[in-house]
């Protein structure tokens, strides 16, 4: 994977989805399948990742204290890595610069897989989590 190293305004965040805390994932998944959603990747009993066109829901059983907005760079909305993305240590120093201040930071001199919580004004909390 050729990773661009960038801090343009641009940026994008990669695929998105949103990821809910749920008590019973099997009645979750039964809820989401009735509205057409399929499952299309996880790990039974503790998540499951459904698609229903391009909207992408994750379903996340004792692993998330609250629903939660996700974004994965370097994977497609088909959780296929891409080719080229944005790394993720670049899109953090990006938001910083931008005067959002992480909730829990990515690894600065890592490389590969790695995330970060930002915070919106409401409490709302976004994760963005690189994969590849």
């Amino acid at each position: 994977m050729e990773q661009e190293h960038s801090t343009d305004r641009t940026t994008s965040l990669g695929a998105f989805s949103v990821s809910l805390a749920v008590k019973d994932l099997a009645a979750s998944q039964a809820f989401y399948e009735k509205l057409d959603f399929k499952v299309f990747a996880g790990h039974a009993p503790h998540f499951l990742v459904l698609k229903n066109g391009p909207a992408v829901l994750g379903l996340f059983c004792g692993m998330l204290e609250s629903n939660i907005l996700t974004f994965n760079p370097g994977w497609s909305g088909a959780a296929q890595p891409l080719e080229k993305f944005v790394d993720i240590r670049d899109l953090q120093r990006a938001l910083e610069a931008k005067g959002i201040v992480p909730k829990k930071i990515s690894d600065e001199g890592g490389a590969g897989p790695a995330s970060f919580i930002v915070v919106d004004p409401d409490g709302n909390e976004i994760l963005v989590d690189q994969h590849v």
